[in-house]
């Protein structure tokens, strides 16, 4: 296995010199007809929702791929999705891939793209990372002109009575920007609106691709925009999108972005990339309608929660299934030599105290984890096999090592075995909490039983929300915790298995369209910053116009 070089270079080169299926052929292995698609050349299409809406065909299995505390580049749970798709076709099954849209702001700033990489990729990958089919760009045009609209509505004589000081709603922008995090709007003048202070997220941290993700039709999307909560009145009322006549303009402008994107992995199998809301933010999951089509159409479909359990399939659990009635069938844990050695300051017995709490919490959610040790060029087999037999021992229903960079999917059939095989066990599947619960419930519980810690600490802004979002009768909405994904607590410096911290919540956000509560732990932010080594400093393009140092 070390005899492989993991390179980004090397990754861009298999994308670039793949043979491709036409996705017309690629439709046809899921049953979809030509008149189905709505091409986007000859690689990518958008398939209508409605496309399947009336096949009479029992729903597949749905496999969910999570991961331990991952180290800052990651642990490869893109790459073990594809894999382990491609392997799951190697095996008879008609399986079928759902992953989210990358941004622009990782791809150019420290993570890179997020298709994949060596054998295991989703392409055309060049498209995939960047423009793609423009759902993103349509998200954020979407949620400026909602910002637009507000700001334009107070300018205009403010019929409503919006407060000012109560505005909630920010621009966004689908790049690392730190320089917009803080800002001052409407300076210059009456002309230019009233000055405030606000700020830009980035368009993955957005309510717009939030609720874009759940939203079961265009009907529900339009609904959804409209319950969008910006600000409140000198009265105390809260004011929507639908207040400010902005839904429908904003649902005409997502009106293809809810179609899901169809594109395939190296081996030509289908691949359906669609929505990417951020998972220490947002829901960390791609869209629901992804994924029902996909059920719709598959044996298999394979689908990835952001980050590390505690980030990516809590929510997908507490949010993401009740939203969509979803229930995996299996889920697979991913976990590396690299992050256990991270965690355990270089060594394997102690790093497996994280995967031990990843097991743990997999378990007590309801479902008896498969674990993928997945395989780095210069891991050794001693090494694999001993984290897989750790894995073991945590209480993973089974574990299997995970070649899926170096071999694609050839290189997970001992794993897409377990997975079969796990998929057809019993499971009891069961939230970390009761709607009904108070939200300081509802956070302690997610703190104490997913992370470790002994309990939470209110700030008084945090207090003060709580009391308002009550009162509002916002309090039976699930929430959505936002903080480092680095590590179980709020502090990415806390590796491993920390117990017994206190979770500091400083603020919480009602993301009313959406249908949940945003807490934001720790000194999380909502629009990142490029490092001072940007993977966009290393992209150029060569004098035949092919892309390089895509990575």
């Amino acid at each position: 296995m070390a005899a492989a070089t993991d390179t980004h270079t090397a990754s861009l080169a298999i994308a670039q010199t793949a043979e491709l299926r036409e996705i017309g052929d690629v439709a046809a292995d899921l049953g979809l007809a030509p008149d189905a698609l709505e091409t986007y050349g000859r690689f990518k299409a958008k398939v209508p929702p409605d496309a399947v809406a009336h096949r009479d065909r029992a729903k597949g299995k749905l496999v969910c791929v999570t991961a331990v505390t991952p180290t800052p580049s990651g642990e490869g749970k893109t790459t073990t999705a594809i894999s382990l798709t491609d392997g799951l076709w190697q095996l008879g099954q008609r399986a079928a891939l759902c992953l989210r849209e990358p941004s622009l702001g990782p791809v150019f700033g420290a993570k890179g793209g997020a298709a994949g990489g060596g054998r295991a990729q989703v392409v055309p990958m060049e498209d995939i990372n960047l423009h793609f089919t423009g759902d993103i760009h349509a998200v954020g045009a979407a949620n400026n002109l909602l910002a637009a609209l507000l700001d334009s509505h107070i300018l205009h004589g403010n019929e409503l009575g919006i407060d000012p000081s109560t505005i909630t709603w920010r621009r966004c922008l689908d790049m690392d920007d730190r320089a917009l995090r803080s800002i001052t709007a409407g300076l210059g003048g009456a002309k230019n609106g009233e000055p405030r202070d606000t700020g830009f997220d980035i368009t993955a941290a957005s309510e717009v691709m939030a609720l874009l993700s759940v939203a079961r039709d265009l009907p529900d999307l339009r609904h959804r925009l409209g319950a969008i909560t910006v600000a409140h009145t000198r009265d105390g009322e809260p004011v929507t999108a639908d207040d400010l006549d902005a839904a429908g303009a904003m649902t005409v402008l997502l009106k293809d972005a809810l179609k899901p994107n169809l594109v395939q992995t190296l081996e030509g199998r289908p691949a359906f990339v669609h929505c990417g809301p951020f998972a220490n933010i947002a829901l960390g999951t791609n869209s629901l309608l992804a994924d029902t089509l996909g059920l719709q159409l598959a044996d298999i479909v394979v689908t990835e929660s952001g980050f590390g359990a505690d980030m990516g399939f809590e929510k997908f659990v507490d949010i993401a299934c009740r939203v969509g009635n979803l229930e995996p069938a299996a889920v697979v844990l991913v976990a590396t030599v690299k992050a256990l050695r991270y965690h355990g300051e270089g060594s394997l017995d102690a790093g497996a105290a994280n995967l031990i709490r990843h097991v743990e919490l997999v378990r007590r959610l309801g479902w008896e984890p498969v674990v993928a040790v997945n395989a780095y060029p210069d891991d050794t087999l001693a090494d694999l096999h001993h984290v897989r037999e750790l894995a073991l021992d945590a209480g993973a229903r089974a574990a299997e090592i995970a070649d899926g960079f170096r071999l694609g999917g050839e290189g997970t059939l001992a794993l897409a075995g377990a997975v079969l095989r796990a998929a057809t066990r019993p499971r009891k599947p069961h939230a970390l909490y009761p709607l009904d619960a108070t939200i300081e419930e509802k956070l302690t519980k997610i703190a104490q039983r997913c992370y470790g810690a002994a309990g939470i600490e209110l700030s008084e802004r945090a207090e003060r929300d709580i009391a308002a979002l009550t009162s509002e009768g916002l309090h039976d909405l699930p929430v959505c915790m936002a903080k480092t994904p680095l590590s179980l607590s709020h502090d990415p410096k806390l590796r491993n298995a920390p117990a017994g911290f206190t979770l500091p919540i400083r603020a919480l956000r009602a993301y009313t369209g959406a249908g949940w509560l945003t807490a934001f732990g720790g000194d999380v932010l909502t629009m990142p910053g490029l490092p001072a080594d940007a993977a966009a400093t290393h992209i150029d393009i060569d004098i035949d116009g092919r892309t390089v140092g895509l990575w």
